[in-house]
């Protein structure tokens, strides 16, 4: 994935995902240490859009959370392909239930307190 396709990504499917889930006056973008977030264009079009920065920590990274959800469901499939992986992953990401994600944002003051609790030290999450 180019820079521009992340940005591009982001701002086609952002956007929709939050008015989905009714977040969409409260929430805010937070990355991870992938490093298409981190070249030099993203990093200036995201600080463009973004007023604050956000934690990176692993324990409170909801995308990761998603992801091992979703993992799950991809592979229970017979993939052969880049091409099928990508198909899955647009369908399971489609078929989704939209009270997963709640899920994962409502988890998030539970997640902060444990992290809080924990003093650098590990958490369950």
């Amino acid at each position: 994935m180019t820079a521009r396709t992340y940005i591009d990504v982001l701002r086609d499917n952002l956007p929709q995902s939050a008015i989905k889930l009714g977040i969409s006056n409260s929430y805010y973008f937070q990355q991870d240490n992938d490093p298409q977030a981190h070249c030099r264009y993203n990093t200036y079009v995201v600080a463009l859009s973004c007023t604050q920065k956000t934690c990176h920590s692993t324990p409170i990274t909801r995308r990761k959370s998603f992801g091992k959800f979703v993992d799950l469901k991809i592979r229970k499939r017979k993939i052969s392909s880049k091409s099928a992986l990508k198909q899955a992953l647009i369908e399971e990401w489609s078929n989704t239930d939209a009270i997963v994600t709640e899920n994962l944002i409502k988890s998030m003051p539970a997640r902060l307190q444990a992290v809080i609790d924990a003093k650098g030290m590990y958490t369950k999450y």
